[in-house]
């Protein structure tokens, strides 16, 4: 095998494709990368069993076909540190050469045969979504799982696929995020009753893989696992077993709770604020709602207090509630400074909810006087 490469473009792949590269493994094998050589290209492949990714690349001019691992560790820093643009990368089985104008490197390789394959993506039965509205998906759910949970299979998002939307559900117990977004069935894919739920770390690499310029992503539910592709990239994941909480059953249905509507940049800034002084002990953040002003008062013991004041569009009676100032920071934070927020609130011991007019919706349970 021999090919030539744009080592920027080159490496910027091999880094998202490096992600699924397990750092220890009872099968060394996977600690490499398999590039193959294709009709248009070349292709470059990683899996840790759980997980596995495919890319494909155009644009690499191939002198000889064939395929070769490469070390993740060393082709790395090879393809990161070398000044070359162009280089090229050769094997014959037992080693792999890279080579540029200014640089040489010759590495052991092993048996390209005798690593893994991925499942390919071959559904008739599949949703297509949006590949921006895919990413935003993710963004705006997997900050709320919970990796260390063992009582539910909080660590991943529950994607639920219907006729044409896609619902993703992240929590931790504490707060919900869910995003509906737009999906089109086709060939009559459905799913039912089972839950689909995948990995953080999977749902991180889709987000990372899926690029803007990808204009739909393919999603298919096989054998427990989740595939997923766009134009260049496939993505494979196996799903989490067990049950994901009745996420619908946490909203909660009022027509007393007062719509606050707030400007996320400014709503941010303030809670980041009121924040400062919070600690691991005392880490709520007291939120009073009154006529034109919301005021927040954080008591952080030895580490003083904030008493932070911002302008709101409220005329209600006034409402305390205490909330833990992080969790109303990441779900601001993944919004843009200039959008609204309705924030429904009805007093201090049920839950808030914040809402906004593309779909999330973000839920947060309150905290008990003295955390």
């Amino acid at each position: 095998m021999q090919i030539q490469c744009d080592r920027e473009k080159l490496l910027r792949a091999f880094q998202t494709v490096a992600s699924v590269v397990p750092s220890r493994s009872p099968k060394p094998i996977l600690q490499n990368i398999k590039l193959e050589t294709t009709d248009d290209g070349i292709a470059l492949t990683a899996t840790d069993l759980e997980v596995g990714i495919r890319i494909d690349l155009g644009g690499f001019p191939v002198a000889t076909g064939g395929r070769a691992l490469l070390p993740v560790d060393r082709v790395g820093s090879i393809l990161r540190e070398a000044p070359d643009e162009k280089l090229t990368i050769a094997s014959d089985g037992r080693r792999v050469v890279i080579e540029g104008q200014q640089s040489k490197f010759q590495l052991p390789a092993e048996d390209p045969m005798a690593y893994p394959d991925i499942q390919s993506f071959d559904a008739e039965a599949y949703h297509e979504v949006p590949a921006a509205a895919f990413r935003g998906l993710v963004r705006r759910t997997i900050f709320a799982t919970d990796n260390e949970s063992t009582r539910y299979a909080l660590g991943g998002v529950l994607i639920e696929l219907g006729d044409d939307e896609i619902i993703g559900v992240g929590t931790d117990g504490r707060r919900l995020a869910r995003q509906v977004g737009p999906a089109k069935s086709v060939g009559a894919a459905a799913r039912g009753e089972e839950m689909t739920i995948i990995p953080s770390r999977a749902m991180h690499l889709l987000e990372r893989a899926m690029t803007d310029s990808d204009e739909e992503i393919r999603l298919a539910v096989q054998d427990n696992a989740i595939l997923a592709k766009s134009q260049r990239t496939m993505v494979y994941a196996r799903l989490i077993e067990g049950r994901f909480p009745n996420w619908r059953g946490v909203f909660p249905h009022r027509d007393d709770a007062a719509q606050i509507s707030l400007t996320v940049g400014n709503f941010h800034a303030a809670v980041r604020q009121a924040a400062i002084v919070i600690s691991q002990e005392r880490r709520g953040v007291d939120f009073r709602f009154a006529e034109g002003n919301l005021e927040m008062v954080g008591q952080g013991g030895e580490l003083g207090e904030s008493r932070i004041e911002l302008p709101i569009a409220y005329d209600g009676p006034e409402i305390r509630i205490r909330l833990d100032p992080r969790f109303v920071s990441d779900f601001l934070k993944v919004l843009e400074p200039d959008q609204n927020v309705v924030l429904e609130i009805k007093d201090g011991e049920t839950a808030a909810v914040c809402t906004t007019d593309d779909g999330y919706a973000y839920v947060i349970m309150p905290l008990a006087q003295g955390q």
